[in-house]
């Protein structure tokens, strides 16, 4: 089992930047990539970034460019660096984790509240 816990989220204005991080717990060697999505009042939860095990790196369209994410191998931690941030980025976010072989993630965080408004 691997066990994921986010910390970070929080209220920021328009335009501003901030932090969610993941530290995972647990089976580690398990976990193919870890992630983030989202979901925002009354639409469906989508895909933000992913990291492999080796460093690949997946964003989608809607953050490419302001959105970084990275991991600290050293503390099984998963960051998303998130800038220019725009209303409509106000969601839930979660971690995520996929194990080697599967289509989906099958671990998830707990969800961090991320508001963006001034």
């Amino acid at each position: 089992q691997v066990q994921l816990v986010e910390s970070g989220g929080g209220l920021v204005q328009p335009g501003g930047s901030l932090r969610l991080s993941c530290a995972a717990s647990g089976s580690i060697f398990i976990i193919y990539d870890m992630g983030w999505y989202r979901q925002a009042p009354g639409k469906h939860r989508e895909l933000v970034a992913t990291i492999t095990s080796v460093g690949s790196l997946n964003y989608a369209d809607s953050v490419k460019g302001r959105f970084t994410i990275s991991r600290d191998n050293a503390k099984n931690t998963v960051y998303l660096q998130m800038s220019s941030l725009k209303p409509a980025g106000t969601a839930v976010y979660y971690c995520t984790g996929r194990k080697y072989g599967e289509s989906r993630p099958g671990y998830w965080g707990q969800g961090n509240q991320v508001t963006v408004s001034s």
